[in-house]
C-alpha cells in the first residue's frame, strides 16, 4: 500500500522551502523534484541570471545534500570532474582526491562549452553512477542528480551536445523570467543570498529513500499505458520529425507520471499527468527533419498531443 500523504508532504515541503529563494517557479521546482525522485537528470536551457544556481543550491539544502557547481570551459578536463590520484609526501603513497561529481547535487554550468571528451565523462557518470580513475572504479554518492545548463542565445565557441547524449537527460526545463510583480517583490525583499544561507533541510534521507523506492507502486491502467505509447509512436511517424522519442524517453514519461500522480495526491495515473509532463520529458528527444524547424518542435509537439484521443480510463 502506497502512503500517498507522504508523497504530497515530501513535495510540498521542498517546493515551499525552495520558493523562499526562487519566487514564482513552483511548477519548475516540482518538476525538478519529480526528476530527482526518478533518479533522473535535468537539462536547463535558459538565459543568464534567471536563478539556475540559486534553485539548485536551495534544492540541495532542502534535501539535506551537498552541492557543487562546475563552470564548464573548453580547457576543463575529465579529471577536473572525477578527481585525481596525487602523490602524498606525508604518507609516501598515492591518494585519491575526489572531484565535484562526488556530491548529491551537481550543477554543470554551460555544459556545451566543454569539449566532447569532458561532456561524455560527465554523461557516463550520470548514466553509470560511477567513475573510473586509473583503472579503479568508484561508486558515486546517492542520491545523485546533475543539472546541466546551456545558454540558448550564444553558440560561439560551444560544442553542442549530440542527440544520443541529450537523450540521457530526464527532463529539459526553462525557468524563464519572473512576472513584474514577482520581480518587484525580490527587489524590495531581503537579499536572496541571505535567505539561502538561512535555509535548512526540510526532508530527511529516510524520507527521500522511501519515496524513491515506493513510487513504482503507483497504478497505471492499461488505457493510460496505451495513451503513452500512442504519443511515443506518433512522434516516430510525424512527417516533420526525423527522429522520434526513444524507448528511454517512453520509460522516463512512464516513471515521471507515477511520481507526479503521487505528488498530486493520487495512487493512480490519469491522462492529465501525461499531458502535463510530456513536453518536458519528450520534446528534447525529438530531432526535426530540417534545421529550420528546430524552433517549432515545441509547438508541433503540443499540436501532436492535442490530436491524440485521450482515453476515458477505468481506475482500479
Amino acid at each position: 500500500m502506497v502512503e500517498i500523504g507522504k508523497f504530497e508532504e515530501y513535495c510540498e515541503k521542498i517546493v515551499a522551502n525552495v520558493s523562499k529563494v526562487i519566487v514564482g517557479k513552483e511548477e519548475m521546482i516540482r518538476l525538478v523534484t519529480v526528476s530527482f525522485v526518478c533518479s533522473g537528470h535535468v537539462l536547463l536551457e535558459d538565459a543568464p541570471g534567471t536563478g539556475k544556481t540559486m534553485l539548485l543550491r536551495a534544492f540541495a539544502k532542502s534535501i539535506g545534500g551537498n552541492f557543487k557547481r562546475v563552470q564548464f570551459t573548453p580547457d576543463l578536463l575529465p579529471s577536473d570532474l572525477t578527481g585525481i590520484n596525487f602523490y602524498n609526501q606525508k604518507t609516501g603513497d598515492f591518494s585519491f582526491r575526489p572531484g565535484p561529481l562526488f556530491s548529491n547535487v551537481v550543477l554543470a554550468d554551460e555544459i556545451n562549452r566543454a569539449t566532447p571528451r569532458t561532456q561524455s565523462s560527465l554523461l557516463e557518470a550520470m548514466e553509470e553512477r560511477q567513475i573510473t580513475v586509473d583503472g579503479v572504479t568508484t561508486t558515486l554518492d546517492e542520491p545523485f542528480m546533475v543539472m546541466a545548463t546551456q545558454n540558448p542565445l550564444e553558440s560561439y565557441g560551444t560544442f553542442p551536445l549530440p542527440e544520443a547524449q541529450i537523450d540521457r537527460f530526464f527532463m529539459k526545463l526553462s525557468l524563464g523570467y519572473m512576472t513584474r510583480k514577482e520581480e518587484l517583490s525580490v527587489l524590495n525583499g531581503r537579499p536572496t543570498q541571505v535567505i539561502l544561507d538561512e535555509l535548512e533541510s526540510v526532508v530527511t534521507s529516510a524520507e527521500t529513500e522511501q519515496v524513491k523506492s515506493s513510487f513504482s507502486k503507483i497504478f497505471i491502467s492499461p488505457e493510460v499505458g496505451e495513451y503513452i505509447m500512442d504519443i511515443i509512436e506518433a512522434t516516430r511517424k510525424h512527417p516533420r520529425f526525423a527522429l522520434g522519442v526513444s524507448t528511454r524517453g517512453a520509460l522516463a514519461l512512464f516513471r515521471a507520471s507515477k511520481v507526479m500522480a503521487a505528488f498530486s495526491g493520487r495512487d493512480y495515473v490519469i491522462p492529465e499527468d501525461i499531458k502535463r509532463l510530456a513536453p518536458f520529458v519528450l520534446v528534447h528527444r525529438i530531432i526535426p527533419s530540417a534545421i529550420s524547424q528546430a524552433s517549432k518542435i515545441s509547438k508541433e509537439f503540443v499540436d501532436l498531443i492535442d490530436s491524440i484521443e485521450v482515453p476515458l480510463e477505468k481506475v482500479g
